[in-house]
Order: structure tokens, then C-alpha cells, then sequence
């Protein structure tokens, strides 16, 4: 995508407002529901927004917010409308250049008409808003007492506090200009524009002691990445990452700043968690490619997850770096969706294993080279043991008919989905799955992706058909279970006949699934291995062994690279 030139002189100053919430609340539309899912098909047919010029005012005493969003959208026909998602807060304006600036706010969505737009043309479309935001934008006390302001916008939340086209297949660039109270640190998407300079008292959003934040992202993102992020913070380098390995670092040596922003009294408590994340962040480059954004933040804050992974601003949980608790594998969970979920984005919500599958799977995988096999083994063993535990892989990962998207936020969509990326990587082996996943971003880097993107480009890598993989572990239900007989003859001039009755004894519902895997036996104390493949519900295995004496032991995928019921 290419980026969109900002609209110089929109972001005039406004009368200062001191109107208290009860009074803006009785102006507001009522707040739709948030995280259903949208229908099938395109979101919005005929418009493309490709800049977010945003100007936002805040303040530590102020439960409210005003607003202006100046959106640059590509029209692809005549007689378009503009859908903007947008749900209860005020209206104050809209403005439509070249022409036009007719809307209808209702039910959520804030329909602008662009007839006025030529098709192939460029529309510029301001909005100035305020009222107290009823999610998304979070004005509220943190942990300590103490004001703060954040966005958590997951799944489709950014419509509470910004009119946009809140689907993750709609990306774009984004500028913030923040107002904020004197005292806070504010960070963004992106990179810093200049210093915090003082506010003028013009400015909108609630009067008071203020300096201006801007930031920007020169990058495409979807909406429930954009964040701002306000409170009294502490700002701790960690390193410089990504070296020579960043395209779009603003700095000279083209490095990326790694920082951890907490609470004052957080300092030390956050520290083990944040300790290497600039590695984290040089070993997910070398394995995927260069490191998408301008710079990576880790944030303190008020998202209601753990961990939330907004493009180069993640997220975590207040009450957890507050606790004490060490988050390290939460860290390194976020910063794979740097590469996977931000810059490679799922296209449809209901494909969301090819962000949280990917960020489970290759956050497990920095343990592995960082600390050991037996570690990376582990947390695959718990991540097993914790989708069996929870039912949900009785379902498909992808069911295109869920309508509630938090729902989403399941076993299948995290631990199938690494567990999916372990199996497809113990069929293509260390070599061609690894320069798959490289040419998968490489390919799809700033842009977003079905589950067939993946497809293609993993069954290129491997030079074979992988469709009977994709089908049986994205689109049916469940997993294998296995009941082994085995039944030893030896022969009287020596050696002997091992053979395996392997039986899949999973639910009648469920497929039967192709497993490819190794059996290994022990025998006289020397160990073998055998590749095999089964294919039914009872598949018969004969193993040819060189000496007469019985096996001592027999193990079915010995390494653990297939998912497997107990």
C-alpha cells in the first residue's frame, strides 16, 4: 500500500470544552455490543482507507474525550458510502473534501456519503466527535490509584473511541496527535515525531495542563492495532535490536529501540520479564525476516488481556507486572505478532489461528534456542495437555459461523493452532518449514491472509501437496487417539517379525486421520526407527528386526511431533 499524504490545516483548533459527563452522555447515541462478528463478505465494498490522521485530547481529571479523525480513502466507484464503525459518542461535525459531507449516524456505524467522490478518486473525510468513551478507550485509575488513559481495542473495540473500519482485512497508516495532562508520558504506534511540546489552551478535549504527543506509523495497520497510551510512566531502555534487519526504523544505524514503559513503582518488579526482549526481538528477525515496524514498546496498561500485541506498542496486564509476576513467555508470545497478526494479518476474524497459533507456537520456539529442547518440549507437553483439557477440540479450528468473536479467544485458535505449525513442521523438516514461514512474510509482510496463503506457499517449501494436512487439522474437528497391540515372532535362523495393530480410536465424529510418524525400538539395548504412515482406523505396521530376542520397548512417535489424545 502506499501512504497517503495528510491533509494539511484540518486539525484546527476547537472552542475548549469543560462539559461535565453527565451532560455529553445525554447527547451520545447508545453504545451496539461489542465483538460480533460482521456478516460474511466484503466489510465495505468500494472504499479503501489508507491514512488515519488523528487528533485526540485527554485529561487526568476528565472521564470524556473530544476527537478528530481525518480518514484519506481511496474510492473505487461513484455514488460510494463510507461505513464507518462508530458506536456512542457524539457527532459534533463531518466534512468531505473534495465535496459533500451528507451522513446518517445509527446503529454503530456513521455512513458518509462520497457522491460527490469521482471513481478512482481520493476522498478526505473528517470527523469531530467527543462524549465518554464506552469501551475501546479506557479512562480510568491504574492499579496504583493514579489516572490513566489506554486503548484495547480487541476485536472490533476501536469503533468506541474512533470512527474507522474496524476489520483487521482494512489496513492503514496513522498519525496521533495526543493532548494530554503535563505530567504523563504518552506513547503510540510507530515512531515520535519531535518532543511533547506545551498544548495550546485552544486545543480540543478537556482544558488543563497539557503537553502534545504525536506519533506516527508508516506502515499499514489494521485498527484493533492502533493504540495511544497515557499515564505517569517510567521509560527503561532495553536494548537495540534488529540491526541492519528494520526497513522502517527511524534511527541512523537502523536499529530498532526496545523499551519497557511502567508504572514508577513497577520498575524492578517489571524487569525479569522485559530482560530479553531485544533478543527476543534479533532472534524472531533472523528466523522470519526484518523487523516490521519503527520501533517495539512494551507497555504497562489498562488491556483487559494479558498481553496485547499492538504493532510496535504492546500491551500487557497492569495487575500482572504489577504482581510481581514474571512474563517472559507472555513477552515473547506478543512480539512473534509483531511479524504474525500485525504485519501478516489474518483477513477474516474466524482465521485467527494464523495469529495466536503463530504467536503460541514460535513464542514457545525462543525457548528452544534460548534455552534448551527440553524446555521448548515442555511447554508443547503443557500446551497439549491444556487443549485436551478444555473440550474446544471438539470443534474445527475455523468455523466461519461463530458470531461471537470473543468466543475465539479458545484453545483451538492458540494451542491446535501451534500444535498444527509443530505437526506441519515435523512433516517438512527444520529446513523447507522454516524457509516457508521466512517466504510467508516475506510474501504477505503489511498485508492480510486467509489460511490458503499459508497453504500455498508451505506446500512450495515442501515441493508436495499438503491440502489433506490443512484439511483435516483447520477445518474438521479433534485429534487421533491411539490403541497399540503389538505381537513379536522371531524366526529360527535369527531376527524376527515385529508387528503393530495401530487403531484410531477417536470419536465416530471425528476424521480419520493421516498420520506420517516414526515408530522406535529398542532391541538388545541398540535403538531403530521406522518412518510409517497411517492412514486408517486400524492400520497394520511390520517391522523387520536383525536379531531374534523381543523388543524391550516400542514407542509411536517417540519425538512428540503429532498431536495426540491420551
Amino acid at each position: 500500500m502506499r501512504l497517503a499524504v495528510a491533509f494539511v490545516g484540518l486539525l484546527a483548533a476547537a472552542t475548549v470544552l469543560s462539559c461535565p459527563s453527565e451532560a455529553l452522555s445525554a447527547q451520545e447515541p447508545p453504545p451496539i455490543p461489542a465483538g460480533v462478528a460482521p456478516l460474511p463478505g466484503v466489510y465495505a465494498p468500494g472504499v479503501d482507507v489508507r491514512h488515519y490522521e488523528i487528533e485526540l485530547g485527554v485529561a487526568a481529571d476528565a472521564d470524556w474525550i473530544e476527537g478528530r479523525v481525518t480518514l484519506t480513502v481511496d474510492v473505487a466507484a461513484a455514488g460510494a458510502t463510507l461505513p464507518l464503525d462508530f458506536s456512542g459518542l457524539e457527532v459534533l461535525e463531518v466534512q468531505v473534501r473534495p465535496s459533500g459531507g451528507r451522513y446518517e449516524h445509527a446503529d454503530g456505524v456513521l455512513r458518509v456519503d462520497l457522491t460527490g467522490v469521482p471513481a478512482g478518486g481520493q476522498a478526505l473525510v473528517s470527523v469531530h466527535y467527543r462524549g465518554v468513551p464506552d469501551d475501546g478507550l479506557i479512562l480510568r485509575d491504574n492499579v496504583h490509584g493514579e489516572p490513566s488513559a489506554f486503548v484495547d481495542n480487541w476485536p472490533n473495540r476501536t469503533r468506541f473511541w474512533l470512527p474507522s473500519v474496524d476489520h483487521p482485512a482494512d489496513k492503514a497508516t496513522a498519525r496521533f496527535t495526543v493532548h494530554a495532562p503535563a505530567e504523563w508520558k504518552v506513547v503510540a504506534n510507530g515512531r515520535q515525531v519531535g518532543l511533547p511540546r506545551p498544548t495550546p489552551a485552544a486545543a480540543m478535549g478537556p482544558a488543563g495542563d497539557r503537553l502534545t504527543w504525536v506519533w506516527e506509523i508508516g506502515v499499514p495497520i489494521s485498527t484493533y492495532n492502533m493504540v495511544v497510551g497515557a499515564a505517569e510512566l517510567e521509560v527503561i531502555p532495553v536494548g537495540l535490536a534488529a540491526c541492519g534487519n528494520a526497513p522502517v526504523s527511524p534511527r541512523e544505524d537502523g536499529c530498532v529501540e526496545v523499551t519497557y514503559w511502567v508504572y514508577p513503582p513497577d520498575v524492578e518488579r517489571a524487569a525479569p520479564s522485559f530482560r530479553r526482549a531485544a533478543e527476543m526481538v534479533d532472534h524472531f528477525t533472523e528466523t522470519f525476516g526484518p523487523f516490521p515496524f519503527e520501533k517495539l514498546a512494551n507497555v504497562q496498561s489498562a488491556t483487559r488481556f494479558g498481553g496485547m500485541e499492538n504493532a510496535s506498542a504492546i500491551f500487557y496486564s497492569e495487575q500482572a507486572i504489577a504482581s510481581g509476576r514474571n512474563m517472559e513467555p507472555t513477552v515473547s508470545h506478543e512480539i512473534v505478532h509483531q511479524w504474525f497478526g500485525d504485519a501478516v494479518t489474518e483477513a477474516s476474524w474466524h482465521h485467527l489461528w494464523l495469529s495466536e497459533g503463530f504467536a503460541t507456537y514460535f513464542g514457545a520456539q525462543f525457548f528452544e534456542v534460548a534455552d534448551g529442547p527440553e524446555r521448548f518440549r515442555a511447554i508443547m507437553e503443557q500446551e497439549r495437555l491444556e487443549l485436551l483439557a478444555s473440550g474446544d477440540a471438539a470443534r474445527p479450528i475455523y468455523v466461519p459461523t461463530e458470531r461471537d468473536l470473543f468466543a475465539l479467544l479458545n484453545d483451538n485458535n492458540y494451542e491446535k493452532g501451534a500444535w498444527v505449525l509443530h505437526m506441519l513442521r515435523g512433516i517438512m523438516g527444520d529446513a523447507a518449514f522454516f524457509s516457508g514461514i521466512r517466504e510467508y512474510y516475506r510474501r504477505h509482510v503489511h498485508s492480510a491472509v486467509f489460511t490458503s496463503h499459508l497453504q500455498a506457499v508451505m506446500e512450495e517449501a515442501h515441493g508436495q501437496d499438503l491440502d489433506w494436512f490443512f484439511r483435516q487439522w483447520i477445518y474438521e474437528p479433534g485429534y487421533p487417539v491411539f490403541d497399540v497391540a503389538q505381537d513379536w515372532q522371531p524366526r529360527a535362523g535369527g531376527g524376527g517379525t515385529l508387528t503393530l495393530t495401530v487403531r484410531q480410536t477417536q470419536r465416530e465424529s471425528w476424521p480419520t486421520f493421516r498420520v506420517p510418524l516414526e515408530v522406535l525400538v529398542v532391541q538388545d539395548g541398540a535403538e531403530s526407527r521406522t518412518r510409517v504412515e497411517l492412514v486408517e482406523r486400524e492400520t497394520v505396521v511390520r517391522i523387520e528386526l536383525p536379531n531374534s530376542s523381543a523388543p524391550t520397548r516400542v514407542v509411536l512417535d517417540p519425538d512428540g511431533w503429532v498431536l495426540e489424545g491420551d
